[in-house]
C-alpha cells in the first residue's frame, strides 16, 4: 500500500495536467487579434487589425466576422462588450478612435476621435456598464487617460493623469495593462522601467511601485496584470517581445499577506502579453511562445500549450475562457 499511494497521487496529477489544455476553435482569418471581451458562457467579442470584429453567441463554436465599414485600416486593439448587441472598440494609431454599437455590429458610431499623431491608445477597461477608461502612451510626461461615465457615449480627460519618465510607456498588446474596479485604477508599464501605477479614488492620489519585470528597452516591460476576485493575489507578466524565449524576470506576484512584490520562483516559458484570473490561486497567461498556468498564486508556472496567442480572457459572468492571436486564431481553455 505504501508503494501504491505515490503512484496513485502521480496518476491524479498527470490526469490533472492533461485536463488543463487549450483547443484551437478556428484560425486562418488574416487579422491580428488583441481585443477580447467575454461577456458570459455564450457571448464574446474579438477585435483586431484591418478593422476586424467578430462576435459569438454560442461559446465560441461559430463567429460572425466583419470589417467595420469606413475603418478597414484601423487596428482595434481593445474591445469591451456588455451583451450580444452592445460593444465598444478602441483603435490604436492615428486617428485615435472609440466606436460603439448597440445593434450587434450592424452599425458603429464614432464616440471619440483624435487626429493628433501624439495620441496612441493602449487599452480600455470598464468597471461596470457605465464607467470606463482608456489608457494611452504619455504626452508631456503624463500618461493619457480618458474616462466615460455614461457607457462610452462621451469621453473626457481624467482629472489626474499619472506621471511617466522618458521612454516609459504602456503596451497595446492585450488590453490588460489597465485594470479597474469601482475604487481603483491599476496600470503596468514598460520601456525604460516597469512599474505598477495605482490610483485610489478615496484619497485621489497615484502610488508608484517598481516591478521586478524585465525592462530597459522599448520591447521590454510589464505587459499585463490580473487580480484574484478577493484581492488576495495580484500577478504581473511581460518580458521582451523581441526576444520572446527569454525567461528571466517575466513574471512576478503580490500577496496581501506579505504586501511585497516578488519574482516567480519558476516563471512562464518566455514572454507573456496577457494574464487572467481563473479561480482560487489559478491564473492563466499567454504570449507568442505559448500559454502557462499557475495554481499557487504566481509563485510557480508550468507551460500547458505551445501555440502563440496575444490575449486570454475569462467570462465576466461565467466560466468560459477564450484566447485569441495572430492569423485570426481563437482558442478555448479547458479545465
Amino acid at each position: 500500500m505504501k508503494h501504491l499511494l505515490p503512484f496513485l497521487l502521480l496518476s491524479v496529477f498527470t490526469l490533472s495536467l492533461k485536463a488543463q489544455h487549450i483547443e484551437v476553435l478556428q484560425q486562418g482569418n488574416p487579422t491580428s487579434i488583441r481585443g477580447l471581451s467575454v461577456v458570459d458562457d455564450h457571448v464574446a467579442w474579438i477585435s483586431g487589425s484591418k478593422g476586424t470584429i467578430a462576435v459569438t453567441t454560442n461559446g465560441g463554436k461559430t463567429w460572425d466576422w466583419q470589417q467595420v465599414k469606413g475603418f478597414e485600416k484601423s487596428d482595434f486593439r481593445d474591445i469591451e462588450a456588455f451583451s450580444s448587441k452592445e460593444a465598444i472598440i478602441m483603435s490604436s494609431g492615428t486617428p485615435a478612435l472609440i466606436l460603439k454599437t448597440t445593434d450587434g455590429g450592424q452599425s458603429w458610431k464614432v464616440k471619440y476621435k483624435n487626429t493628433d499623431t501624439a495620441f496612441f491608445f493602449d487599452a480600455m477597461e470598464f468597471s461596470d456598464r457605465l464607467n470606463g477608461y482608456v489608457l494611452g502612451d504619455p504626452i508631456d510626461g503624463k500618461f493619457v487617460l480618458m474616462e466615460t461615465r455614461d457607457g462610452g457615449e462621451r469621453w473626457d480627460a481624467f482629472r489626474k493623469r499619472p506621471n511617466a519618465i522618458r521612454d516609459e510607456a504602456a503596451f497595446a498588446a492585450s488590453g490588460t495593462c489597465l485594470r479597474v474596479d469601482k475604487n481603483k485604477i491599476n496600470i503596468v508599464t514598460g520601456g525604460s522601467r516597469s512599474q505598477l501605477l495605482e490610483y485610489s479614488a478615496s484619497n485621489n492620489i497615484w502610488d508608484y511601485s517598481p516591478l521586478p519585470v524585465l525592462s530597459g528597452k522599448s520591447s521590454q516591460g510589464a505587459f499585463s496584470l490580473a487580480s484574484s476576485t478577493n484581492g488576495a493575489a495580484k500577478i504581473f507578466v511581460g518580458g521582451d517581445y523581441a526576444d520572446d524565449k527569454k525567461t528571466d524576470s517575466v513574471a512576478s506576484y503580490l500577496t496581501n499577506r506579505s504586501n511585497l512584490i516578488k519574482v516567480a520562483t519558476q516563471g512562464p516559458a518566455g514572454f507573456q502579453s496577457c494574464v487572467e484570473y481563473i479561480s482560487g490561486e489559478t491564473f492563466l497567461s499567454t504570449g507568442t511562445p505559448g500559454s502557462n498556468l499557475t495554481t499557487d498564486g504566481g509563485k510557480t508556472w508550468r507551460k500547458i500549450d505551445d501555440i502563440s496567442y496575444n490575449v486570454c480572457r475569462k467570462a465576466r459572468h461565467g466560466k468560459l475562457v477564450l484566447l485569441a492571436g495572430n492569423g485570426g486564431r481563437i482558442g478555448i481553455f479547458k479545465l
